[in-house]
């Protein structure tokens, strides 16, 4: 059994797939449980009907560093009621991304702090985006680790492909590390060397899908069956028999996200 740590059910998918669909064929492949991440309020109200329509699917509400700048008292004022829904694990998906940088660099770190305070609140982890930001996002994962009330992990670094300093100080805060597609690609051999080093309790796995499909699936939209393939790499990474693999990630996704 597999658990996609990290997919998006209310985004477009090739064949015009439903939710229903694409968590059907994930549970034929073997991937039982979804977290379906919202990444703006106007998808905060989905995610969560979503995972009230199906059992083995929960959700977490957050604002993307790419929509930050929507972000205010308002928003947050409307965000904080949501935390409290029993199949909401985790605030997410939050974060820096100076890549793109849609907004400017002190309004991401501004909301993703007033992000991480409504997690304090609610007693949640936090699901974190990281891209090209990790010298100004590590003292804000070290402070809310500090900060932190939920009794469960702080929360977790999803579709990681940062560098071995950030990865491990972030392990050693606590955080779990989610690989993604992005693990199988032919570009990726440092980040496979890099993650035999991390601890096994702290792995978990993710699609990210419709995005970042991963090897052999590269060319199509990726969906959360697909999260299987991954697990095989990494699996084939630690020389691991699969199947303790899957035991292992899934035991994980439970641990941090208290499902």
């Amino acid at each position: 059994m597999l658990i996609d740590t990290h997919c998006h059910l209310n985004y477009e998918y090739d064949g015009a797939k439903s939710p229903a669909d694409l968590i059907r064929e994930a549970g034929e492949n073997g991937v039982k449980t979804l977290i379906t991440i919202a990444t703006e309020p106007s998808n905060f109200e989905t995610v969560r009907k979503i995972s009230e329509d199906f059992e083995n699917v929960f959700h977490t509400i957050g604002v993307h560093p790419h929509d930050a700048s929507s972000v205010n008292a308002e928003i947050l004022k409307f965000m904080r009621p949501f935390l409290d829904h029993p199949k909401c694990v985790a605030v997410g998906e939050i974060g820096l991304d100076y890549y793109y940088e849609h907004t400017d660099r002190a309004k991401q770190q501004a909301e993703c702090w007033s992000q991480m305070e409504l997690a304090v609140d609610a007693k949640k982890p936090i699901v974190i985006h990281s891209r090209d930001a990790e010298d100004d996002l590590l003292p804000m994962l070290t402070r809310f680790a500090k900060v932190s009330t939920s009794g469960k992990p702080p929360g977790v670094i999803h579709c990681f492909s940062g560098s071995e300093l950030f990865a491990k100080a972030c392990l050693d805060l606590g955080y779990y590390i989610s690989l993604s597609g992005i693990f199988t690609f032919k570009t990726s051999e440092a980040l496979r060397q890099m993650v035999k080093s991390f601890p096994l309790e702290r792995l978990l796995v993710e699609t990210d899908s419709p995005f970042l499909a991963p090897i052999p699936m590269r060319g199509r939209k990726c969906e959360p069956a697909f999260v299987k393939h991954t697990a095989m790499k990494l699996a084939e990474v630690l020389g691991m028999p699969f199947d303790e693999l899957a035991s292992l990630t899934t035991a994980n996704a439970k641990s941090c996200f208290g499902i």
